[in-house]
């Protein structure tokens, strides 16, 4: 019974053979384990546990909704009250002025929209090459079809018969614009639809933008008329101390992809925030051509009331703001983590976000490993990186104890001989 799951990203023989690790309950910004350990979430799960584990007002308003109307599709002239209500709410708080939202189950299915949609805009138009899409280098947009293709991990394309799912995309490095600029002219600019970017790449690496990176790219696409669709499924709704990073980077995209932490992860759900330049054509007269894609639960009605419940929590608790507060907190405690000999880069200052890049003869997956044995739970990144991106309810002691664990671990027995010990944290507080 217990061997049936085939686990997403997993080398199941490794698994089977006894390298599983089984979440049962969670509370706060602490999971529990089948055999009863305590550990501290350093990541939020996959990037999305923002408010914490066990939030009781998220399952009630799940609960009170499958009670009334556990959901309704919403094809054609068919619509449920709780996703007219969301995206009236998010329509509030958008980054984008006038937005239209459209709904999915998650980020792999908006990025799909998002690719989906570039695409259909630029068809409609009658700019018919505009069909390539471009993406960066250890960049992450999911793993469906367009996701797949736009990866810029390489091992996430690999496997499947061509260098590309989709052949129409075409990847740049992280944080060079002039290399985008440059693409767009080898390429053609009546050939290229859209270009997408995370504000910050999550599962590449969490790479910062270089200053002015962002924003330059911006310019770039409007000046060769290029779509510009910001990836915010892990930046989105305050991981970055903002509600979003394209406010905090003063950008104006086309799109916006969000997923995540709409909902914390207490229920699946996804979307796009989409500009009037994009949307108007499909909305502005009765000529105007249907957008035919969807999913059956675009706009479900449970996981948009859950959704309501998180924002709520998230306003209520002001935690957008808490983050920011903790974003100095979390860069002291790291300081001591980049003293290591063991360590090549540490990348935070935003928010809470971090990525600990190690030099090649120490194994992030190892160091992760060490960090379990004292309750911390971190996540090896690819570029040999750990992942820390905290529930935003964490306390600032506990930001200290994931830092006092990375620097324990790396002065595992086992890599003394290769790294040698690295400085003491000065201040390691186990309240978490």
């Amino acid at each position: 019974m217990t061997n049936a799951l085939w686990q997403p990203q997993a080398h199941m023989p490794s698994v089977l053979a006894g390298d599983r690790l089984m979440i049962v309950s969670g509370e706060g910004a602490n999971v529990t384990t089948d055999d009863g350990r305590v550990l501290l979430d350093a990541t939020a799960g996959l990037w999305h546990a923002n408010i914490g584990h066990g939030r009781p007002e998220l399952a009630e308003a799940a609960a009170a909704q499958m009670r009334t109307l556990e959901t309704y599709h919403t094809f054609g002239r068919i619509v449920n009250d709780q996703a007219l209500a969301l995206a009236d709410r998010l329509e509030a708080m958008s980054p984008i002025a006038n937005p239209k939202i459209f709904f999915v189950s998650g980020g792999s299915d908006a990025i799909d929209t998002a690719a989906k949609l570039s695409r259909r805009y630029w068809q409609h138009l009658g700019q018919t090459n505009k069909r390539i899409i471009i993406s960066r280098q250890s960049a992450y947009h999911g793993l469906h079809a367009f996701g797949t293709s736009l990866a810029g991990i390489s091992f996430n394309r690999e496997g499947y018969g061509s260098e590309s799912l989709i052949p129409e995309t075409a990847r740049v490095p992280a944080n060079d614009a002039d290399a985008l600029a440059a693409e767009i002219d080898r390429l053609g600019p009546d050939r290229v639809a859209a270009f997408f970017a995370e504000p910050i790449i999550g599962t590449g690496g969490v790479i910062l933008p270089a200053p002015g990176y962002l924003q330059r790219v911006e310019e770039i696409c409007h000046e060769y008329d290029v779509l510009f669709v910001a990836d915010e499924v892990i930046t989105g709704f305050g991981r970055t101390g903002a509600m979003f990073a394209t406010e905090l980077f003063d950008l104006h995209p086309d799109m916006v992809v969000m997923a995540k932490g709409i909902t914390s992860g207490y229920a699946p759900l996804g979307g796009l925030l989409i500009a009037p330049s994009v949307w108007e054509p499909f909305f502005d007269s009765p000529d105007s051509p249907i957008f035919r894609h969807g999913v059956t639960y675009s706009g479900h009605a449970t996981a948009c009331a859950v959704a309501q419940a998180n924002l709520d929590v998230i306003e209520s608790e002001n935690l957008v703001a808490h983050v920011k507060e903790l974003e100095p907190e979390l860069v002291r405690a790291m300081e001591q983590v980049a003293k290591h000999p063991s360590v090549a880069e540490v990348r935070t200052g935003i928010g809470l976000l971090a990525g600990v890049n190690l030099i090649p003869e120490v194994s992030a997956d190892l160091i992760t490993r060490v960090c379990l044995e004292s309750g911390v739970l971190l996540r090896p990144l690819p570029d040999n990186t750990i992942q820390i991106s905290p529930p935003f309810v964490i306390e600032p002691g506990a930001l200290w104890r994931i830092a006092g664990a990375i620097a324990v671990a790396l002065d595992h027995p086992e890599l003394q001989e290769r790294s040698g010990p690295g400085p003491a944290l000065d201040h390691v507080d186990d309240d978490a």
